[in-house]
């Protein structure tokens, strides 16, 4: 089962236009450093991060947490 954070580095990775972490980061209006910890599940997402994540790349949470299918 792939962890909260390989799904999140996933959903940027399969985008059909590929964006970088720093263009991502800043449509998500966080930095790229934290985006990458949160990439690399160095730290948890706020939940105002979270919400944003989901609405970004239409999903939900429970897809990121493994809860559910795409």
């Amino acid at each position: 089962m792939k962890m909260w954070y390989e799904r999140i580095r996933e959903l940027r990775e399969d985008l059909p236009v590929k964006k970088s972490q720093s263009e991502v980061a800043k449509d998500l209006k966080i930095t790229q450093r934290k985006l990458s910890y949160i990439e690399t599940g160095k730290t948890e997402p706020s939940i105002e991060d979270m919400i944003r994540i989901c609405e970004y790349y239409g999903v939900s949470s429970d897809y990121i947490l493994g809860l559910a299918e795409k």
